[in-house]
């Protein structure tokens, strides 16, 4: 992958308390420029890791680099600045259900710059012109499709023209159409605003379609990575299993249980 790191994890590890960790030794390096995918089954640790590189955990071991800066060294003003470069897709858009369209893509804009309304004003009809949604600025969230809500946050996620974006899980609850918008417009953002994209999915067949570069995570490990054609002819036999959708694999049908015969009744 061509390009500077814009994010380094180096030998990180995480738990949330003095138990079993849940990041163990990841190490990621992600250009500018490129969108990379973070992938494996719920539970894996994926979700974890984005907090890590949002700022929203602290690696208990190791160094999270994000935009230049060790996400260790910030104070509370260098967290918010370096915060200020991001936007973030949540699961299932995570709009404030109280404000209409217009406002829930101003909201950023109000918050982190000191703009006009009239300014304000035409830059939340760009944003919302490029996810195709200018004629919905009048709607409440209540009225919305989930794959239309999914396209508003996404246009706020980019209001402030960020460095980073993070999406975790876009595709999760949308139909062919609105899944085939949403990585189309991922890709295309990506590309015309010079960003880099971090997409967190356990949906791989279709983020394989949209990223540059995959890191495959299993209990809390990076476990193999490469592009979407390595990640397909892979032979590690969990992401083999994954990737293909197999009953049989190290993922077992079967949770573990004693012999069936000793559970049925007439056992005894």
């Amino acid at each position: 992958m061509p390009g500077a790191p814009i994010v380094e994890i180096d030998d990180v590890w995480f738990g949330y308390d003095a138990g079993r960790p849940v990041l163990r030794d990841i190490h990621l390096a992600i250009p500018r420029g490129a969108v990379v995918g973070i992938m494996g089954q719920s539970g894996c640790g994926k979700t974890t890791l984005l907090r890590i590189i949002a700022a929203q955990q602290l690696p208990t071991r190791g160094t999270a680099r994000i935009l230049g800066r060790p996400t260790r060294e910030l104070d509370r003003d260098g967290l918010f600045a370096m915060r200020r470069k991001m936007g973030m897709l949540y699961q299932f858009g995570a709009l404030f259900t109280d404000l209409s369209v217009f406002e829930n893509v101003a909201f950023p804009l109000r918050e982190h710059a000191d703009l006009s309304e009239d300014l304000v004003h035409d830059l939340v009809m760009m944003k919302l012109e490029a996810v195709g949604l200018r004629g919905a600025a009048h709607l409440m969230p209540t009225e919305l499709s989930g794959g239309m809500g999914r396209r508003v946050a996404l246009a706020r996620s980019i209001a402030l023209d960020p460095q980073l974006i993070l999406y975790d899980e876009p595709f999760t609850g949308l139909d062919p159409i609105s899944f085939g918008v949403i990585s189309r417009l991922i890709r295309q953002l990506n590309d015309l605003l010079g960003a880099t994209s971090i997409i967190v999915t356990h949906d791989v067949q279709e983020a394989l379609g949209v990223v540059d570069y995959v890191y495959f995570m299993a209990e809390g490990r990076v476990i193999a990575q490469g592009t979407p054609r390595d990640i397909r002819a892979s032979s590690e036999p969990f992401v083999n299993q994954f990737v293909n959708g197999s009953s049989e694999g190290p993922v077992p049908f079967h949770y573990p249980a004693p012999e069936y015969g000793a559970d049925l009744a007439l056992a005894g």
